[in-house]
């Protein structure tokens, strides 16, 4: 594709990931990201819909601020494959040429914007944690982690189109659901045979997760070097689990072992945006804190006063965690509910 005449390049695309008939939840906030995007452009906010009999989910799209939906409805589309939804996407964007297109950085994202980026000969920056339009020339610039978290690095891709970007489920504001907005749907006849497609899907295989995922929950109780050991995690679930919540975890806890890296806060680990997030003996490290400071409520302890956690909580406990978290434990069974203090938020 001649992808360096940039000028025949519109609109803010939103690939709609959905799995088996449901959107993922990042979707939802791609959509309130472009629409930003989009109305900075002057352009239409467009998501695209690809799978097999998912025609239901076009309007959910539309409340949640597409402009447009187009859509890719094929049974060789039904279950995911790096090989079909590469060759679906990439005749989707050849013959409609969007400015931008952003995908979450979900197991299938990271699969499949490398793939695209290469066919259509673009750049892609992975795993951003902040997007803008330059107000001089338009460009995208994206925000994302380097060097292992230790600074922001902010890419644009100049002379190719489209410009690509995963972001991290968590990061972006959701965007509000309206259900008196209307769109438009293009539906899309692609180029596609069972010979194009070199695995094939012989069974989906569901793990039932033994916490709740950082991204969905309400509550998240982290842990960081202060609880000494991994034992400490087991007293941390004790109070997430009063509260209806999940684990999480410092990047020093998950490299020493104690947790696995699925729990783990910050810039190269989830960054997540709960009602209510408690740290415990966590210190703040800058990587910890930009993966949660976004937080609706958050309460600190840790038995240094001078610790940078302090500087974004919104309540702090100076004091050991094995003495402060088994009192609030105490507490919360027997005077307080959840509802009760998350109204405070």
């Amino acid at each position: 594709m001649d992808n360096r005449d940039i000028k025949q390049f519109k609109d803010v695309w939103v690939f709609a990931e959905q799995r088996q008939g449901t959107l993922t939840p990042v979707v939802v906030e791609l959509l309130g990201e472009g629409r930003k995007l989009a109305d900075k452009l002057g352009v239409k906010l467009c998501a695209l819909l690809v799978g097999s009999k998912v025609k239901d989910l076009i309007q959910t799209l539309i409340y949640y601020g597409a402009d447009r939906v187009y859509f890719v409805d094929n049974e060789l589309l039904e279950k995911y494959t790096t090989d079909g939804y590469s060759k679906a996407v990439c005749q989707a964007v050849e013959k409609y040429k969007p400015e931008i297109i952003m995908m979450g950085a979900t197991h299938i994202g990271r699969d499949l914007a490398p793939r695209i980026a290469s066919k259509l000969n673009t750049g892609l920056t992975a795993d951003c944690t902040g997007l803008e339009i330059d107000p001089e020339d338009g460009k995208l610039r994206q925000t994302r982690p380097a060097f292992g978290g230790n600074l922001m690095a902010t890419i644009i891709c100049p002379e190719t189109r489209p410009q690509m970007c995963t972001v991290r489920p968590g990061v972006m504001d959701k965007a509000i659901k309206d259900t008196n907005k209307t769109g438009e749907t293009i539906e899309i006849e692609v180029d596609i045979s069972q010979k194009d497609i070199r695995t094939k899907v012989l069974e989906i295989v569901k793990i039932k997760r033994d916490m709740i995922p950082l991204t969905d929950a309400d509550v998240i109780v982290s842990g960081g070097m202060g609880i000494k050991n991994a034992e400490g995690f087991k007293m941390l679930k004790e109070l997430a689990d009063v509260l209806g919540g999940t684990l999480g975890a410092s990047r020093a806890t998950v490299d020493a072992g104690w947790i696995d890296k699925s729990r783990q806060v910050g810039q190269t680990g989830t960054t997540v945006r709960p009602k209510l997030y408690i740290a415990c003996g966590i210190s703040g490290a800058i990587q910890h804190l930009a993966g949660m400071q976004e937080s609706g409520m958050i309460v600190a302890i840790n038995t240094n006063p001078n610790a940078p956690i302090f500087e974004v909580a919104d309540y702090g406990i100076v004091g050991d965690v094995y003495e402060v978290v088994p009192q609030l434990i105490e507490l919360l069974k027997d005077e307080v509910r959840l509802d009760e203090l998350l109204s405070k938020v």
